[in-house]
């Protein structure tokens, strides 16, 4: 017998990590978003496209049975919410169908935290996604960055690329983004962040 009081399991429709677009910015810990992004659509091989309408790189296809968007904005990190917008209303998503990748220095490095619904937390690109979506309901995945060692200025830090002795915790971070949004879409985003939150990279 199923409950019939079962709330529906919330899978993502969309995924989008956020970065800036620039070569310069490749690789820094402000970009974790956009390298998920990366690895997502390596693995699953989708085709990342430049897109104008949607004012960033997009693909789609079929996952685990869901089909899936993945999208990196174009239009820097304070403006991520343009973009984001513009594939909302093209696919008419609501907001708990919407995923978003993103860094946060108040995780250490190799730590993840999945959550259903919260505010931008400081995050430029948060911010402008919440601003356009008016609601700061739908499910996001920070990973970490930490803070910098030497009590530096934040811009700097997060701006900054990883270090080479932090290259293996950071593949690690990205394999284990890419274990609990596979999770996300097979069992619901709740059931990943049961799993997951807690997980720890180990080097």
């Amino acid at each position: 017998m199923t409950d019939a009081n079962a709330k529906p399991l919330i899978i993502p429709r969309l995924i989008v990590g956020l970065g800036n677009p620039e070569a310069k910015y490749n690789q820094t810990r402000h970009n974790i978003g956009f390298e998920v992004v990366d690895a997502l659509a390596h693995s699953w091989q989708f085709k990342l496209q430049e897109n104008r309408r949607f004012q960033g790189f997009f693909a789609e296809g079929e996952v685990l049975g869901h089909k899936i968007g993945l999208l990196k904005p174009t239009t820097y990190m304070n403006r991520s919410g343009q973009s984001v917008r513009a594939v909302m209303d093209w696919y008419k998503l609501s907001p708990e169908s919407l995923l978003v990748v993103y860094d946060d220095m108040d995780l250490e490095l190799g730590r993840l935290r999945l959550r259903l619904s919260g505010s931008a937390g400081g995050h430029n690109g948060m911010k402008s996604i919440i601003s356009h979506l008016n609601s700061q309901d739908f499910p996001r995945l920070r990973l970490g960055i930490g803070r910098s060692k030497g009590g530096g200025e934040t811009v700097s830090h997060v701006l900054g690329k990883f270090s080479p002795e932090d290259g293996p915790i950071v593949q690690k971070s990205l394999d284990l983004a890419i274990e609990s949004l596979e999770l996300g879409l097979k069992s619901g985003i709740e059931k990943a962040m049961s799993l997951y939150n807690g997980r720890t990279v180990i080097t």
